[in-house]
């Protein structure tokens, strides 16, 4: 085994994925000084994006529409060319813990062996993972044939294989994430009979354009407010039986269909990678999934970024990038202020500046929103990442802050509006966007995001970006 140079880094990003590589990137550029470590455990960085051939990506950060390998590869030249940054692949992140204010971390790989590596910051990229078929109870053995969306896309554009052995290759979708849709078309090209898309929810959970591009366009049904309740086969897939569902989700008793198939395709949701961090006991967002972070990608943890689709599952990957490269910066930031001596503390934290970072609170129909808290003293401007909780139409979302502490003077004004903006359509799967100067909440006691059906309130508000 070969023995590191050195193992002290400034920061340190887990994950080489579009998050991870933005970080790391950022980071860098910050400082040529700065020692920095992108940790992947596949065989090259570049994360999901090396298995997804079709195009659409980098619109937004490279003003042209990429394949995701074409996306992925302008990010690896670019963090490759940077002498201060050292990449690590094949390596897994075994056991994570805090002393002295830094991260210590053990990893394993072939060809180090088992090694430790120390961070002034922590940058934590990790990702998603899909769901699975036991995470949506669905009844029946365990045979060959079933696949999430990423397995089966993984199998044909990486590995020259087919998902399936059957005669007619016929399979079933359920779910309509993204993946899956993308997965319905990719699948049809390559010969395989798409018998349909299965939804449970009422409405799609995928992007308008993949509903047309990869399912209208391509004849393939898609069946909303309906399940997969059990699968037939011992040895490998041979039926599964689908069912409508009434609104609270719960199969209707006489609407069971049997359709004969050789595989069953998932595309039941993402969760994101954070369990590595449970050791932290980093404070998770219940509706994101991720850490709590203020408009910097801090966590409540001193030193510790999160980005990308470990914070929060995004819709395009150009805001990943986005949200690595803040968080990069950020954690750049806190390793040169660890260096200078200067006070080492996390606006998060509640013994270490408690008063400077605002909750902020959710009104209205909107299922989740980040940052979760603002530091309202720093500078620059915030970008705010929110979603619709159901499909509405003709609304507005607003920005309220307090600038008084007195319940009646919050009552009686319901907060000074200080961004509003109205959507025609609001969607679950569609994630928006929209960017504030911090200096409109400079002083604030309160803030607020609503979601309103009516926007007469909202008369002679500034509009934002």
């Amino acid at each position: 085994m070969k023995q590191l140079a050195f193992n002290d880094y400034d920061v340190i990003v887990i994950g080489g994925g579009p998050a991870g590589m933005a970080a790391a990137l950022a980071a860098s550029e910050k400082s040529p000084e700065l020692k920095i470590a992108l940790v992947e455990r596949e065989g090259q960085i570049g994360g999901i994006l090396k298995q997804c051939i079709h195009d659409g990506f980098g619109l937004i950060r490279f003003k042209e529409r990429l394949t995701g390998p074409e996306y992925a590869w302008r990010y690896k030249e670019m963090t490759e060319a940077k002498e201060n940054i050292d990449i690590f692949l094949f390596t897994f992140l075994t056991k994570l813990k805090k002393e002295n204010d830094l991260f210590c971390m053990e990893f394993t790989n072939p060809e180090y062996g088992i090694f430790e590596l120390k961070a002034r910051s922590l940058v934590a990229a990790m990702g998603c993972r899909e769901r699975t078929d036991r995470q949506v109870n669905i009844h029946g053995e365990r045979p060959a044939g079933i696949f999430t969306a990423g397995q089966a896309q993984a199998l044909i554009n990486l590995h020259g294989f087919m998902p399936m052995l059957t005669a007619g290759k016929k399979c079933v979708i359920l779910g309509s994430g993204d993946i899956g849709l993308i997965m319905a078309r990719r699948l049809t090209l390559e010969g395989a009979k798409v018998e349909g898309v299965y939804e449970i929810k009422p409405t799609p959970s995928g992007l308008s354009r993949n509903i047309v591009q990869c399912l209208d366009d391509y004849g393939i049904p898609l069946h909303l407010s309906t399940t997969v309740i059990e699968v037939e086969g011992r040895e490998r897939v041979e039926a599964v039986k689908i069912a409508q569902v009434d609104k609270n989700m719960h199969p209707i008793a006489g609407t069971e269909k049997r359709i004969p198939c050789g595989t069953l395709i998932l595309s039941v949701g993402l969760i994101p990678e954070n369990d590595i961090l449970s050791s932290l006991n980093v404070p998770i967002d219940g509706r994101t999934k991720g850490p709590i972070v203020d408009q910097f990608m801090h966590t409540e943890i001193a030193g510790l970024f999160s980005c990308g689709n470990a914070l929060h599952v995004n819709d395009l990957v150009d805001y990943v990038s986005e949200s690595g490269k803040i968080a990069g910066e950020a954690a750049a930031d806190f390793a040169l202020n660890m260096r200078a001596g200067e006070e080492k503390t996390c606006p998060l934290n509640i013994s270490t500046g408690a008063e400077k970072l605002l909750p902020l609170n959710i009104r209205g129909k909107i299922l989740y929103v980040v940052p979760q808290k603002i530091d309202t003293e720093a500078e620059g401007s915030i970008i705010f990442y929110f979603r619709a909780s159901e499909e509405m139409q003709n609304v507005t979302v607003s920005l309220k802050v307090c600038f008084e502490d007195s319940p009646e003077a919050e009552t009686k004004s319901g907060g000074k509006t200080v961004f509003h903006r109205k959507y025609e359509e609001l969607k679950p799967p569609e994630m928006e966007r929209f960017i504030l100067p911090c200096e409109k909440l400079r002083g604030a006691k309160k803030l607020e995001i609503v979601l309103s059906e009516s926007s007469s309130e909202n008369k002679g508000a500034n509009n934002g970006n």
